[in-house]
């Protein structure tokens, strides 16, 4: 089920109409579970009650206080958020990126900016403490560019650069090139 209103509270509907039970009854199972960590919770309402992940996350989520899946409205309050060094690197990836394919969207999908080409995402980035991760939104091409990131923490998914990373704007703009032709076929 997609939903496209961001609050947790827009799963309840269909939680109830899936489970037969009042939005209190799960509030009360949920006080039980109090004090569990997430996956604890999250592993109780799917194994006892088969709910889906959407369902539970929302659920679970919403008791814990968070009333939204969404973190930021802008741009701007994301880079708020995190340290400074961070998003001036990010800022300077993106403004490359962005100077050389204007067609892509900049977008804040799951809490982080992505780029998207029409409906598919092409880039993505997120942040730890002592790092930054790209993500081109493809594993084959992770391994096709990990030997020219060797330096650098290569996953299966993502890479991780410092957080001052002197940007390589060639090998970025190959590595988005690359991202965009997958995306095509």
């Amino acid at each position: 089920m997609v939903v496209k209103d961001p609050s947790r509270k827009a799963h309840f509907p269909a939680i109830v109409k899936k489970h037969g039970k009042s939005m209190q009854h799960w509030f009360d199972v949920m006080e039980r579970l109090q004090g569990k960590k997430y996956p604890e919770q999250i592993s109780h309402l799917r194994k006892k009650y088969k709910f889906s992940q959407a369902h539970a996350n929302a659920l679970v989520m919403y008791s814990r206080g968070s009333k939204s899946a969404h973190k930021f409205k802008s741009l701007p309050d994301y880079y708020k958020s995190i340290d400074p060094v961070q998003a001036r690197t990010i800022k300077s990836i993106l403004k490359i990126i962005r100077g050389k394919y204007p067609a892509l969207e900049l977008v804040i999908a799951w809490n982080h900016p992505m780029l998207k080409l029409h409906d598919q995402y092409i880039f993505g980035i997120s942040t730890a403490k002592k790092h930054i991760l790209i993500a081109p939104f493809n594993s084959t091409l992770v391994k096709e560019f990990a030997p020219f990131f060797q330096e650098f923490k290569v996953n299966k998914k993502t890479i991780g650069l410092p957080n001052d990373w002197q940007i390589d704007s060639k090998l970025l703009l190959r590595l988005i090139s690359a991202a965009i032709k997958y995306a095509k076929k």
